[in-house]
C-alpha cells in the first residue's frame, strides 16, 4: 500500500524529533517521577477524502484522575478500500504500534488497551470487521475495546481525521 507517512507530534502541533520508543520512555519515567498513574489507549481511525484515505493513530495517556495527553502519526494512501479492509487496516496499525511500545509498558507497569472504531451493533457496516478485528488485537494478548468504549480511536483519532 503506497503510503505518505509524516512524523509522530503532539496535540498541539509540535514534532517528535526522537524514534517514538525514545519519546514514550521518557514520557514514562518523567510521567512515574510526577508521582502519576497511567493507562494507555492505542487507536487509529480513518476517513476517506475523496480518492484519499486519511489514518490517524494515537498514543493516548491517562493520568488517572488528573486528564491526559496524547500522540498523533498520520498516514495518507490513495488505496481503494472496503469498509471492512479499512478498519482492518486500522487495526493493523494500532497493532504495530502497541507491539513496537509493549515491552516499554510493561516495564514501567502501564496497562494498555487497543480500542478500535467498529460499532458492536450488527446494523452498521463496520461490525462486519468485528470478529476479524478482536481475533486479532486479542491474539497479540493485548486488551480490545470496540465502539462505545472505545474513545482513542472513535474521539481522539476521529478529531483528527475529520
Amino acid at each position: 500500500m503506497e503510503q505518505v507517512q509524516q512524523q509522530w507530534r503532539k496535540l498541539n502541533g509540535e514534532r517528535i524529533r526522537i524514534p517514538i520508543a525514545e519519546e514514550i520512555t521518557n514520557v514514562l519515567m518523567r510521567e512515574r517521577a510526577a508521582g502519576h498513574d497511567l493507562k494507555v489507549c492505542i487507536g487509529t481511525d480513518s476517513q476517506v477524502k475523496g480518492k484519499i484515505t486519511e489514518f490517524a493513530t494515537v498514543i493516548v495517556f491517562i493520568r488517572k484522575g488528573k486528564g491526559g495527553f496524547m500522540y498523533i502519526l498520520n498516514e495518507i494512501t490513495r488505496q481503494k478500500m472496503s469498509i471492512k479492509q479499512r478498519m482492518l487496516v486500522e487495526v493493523g496499525k494500532s497493532i504495530d504500534v502497541a507491539y513496537a511500545l509493549c515491552n516499554i509498558f510493561s516495564r514501567y507497569s502501564v496497562d494498555m488497551e487497543v480500542h478500535v472504531d467498529i460499532n458492536t451493533n450488527p446494523n452498521f457496516k463496520s461490525n462486519d470487521a468485528l470478529k476479524e478485528a478482536m481475533g486479532y488485537i486479542m491474539g497479540m494478548g493485548f486488551a480490545f475495546k470496540a465502539k462505545p468504549h472505545a474513545f482513542a480511536s472513535s474521539s481522539c483519532a476521529n478529531r483528527i481525521v475529520q
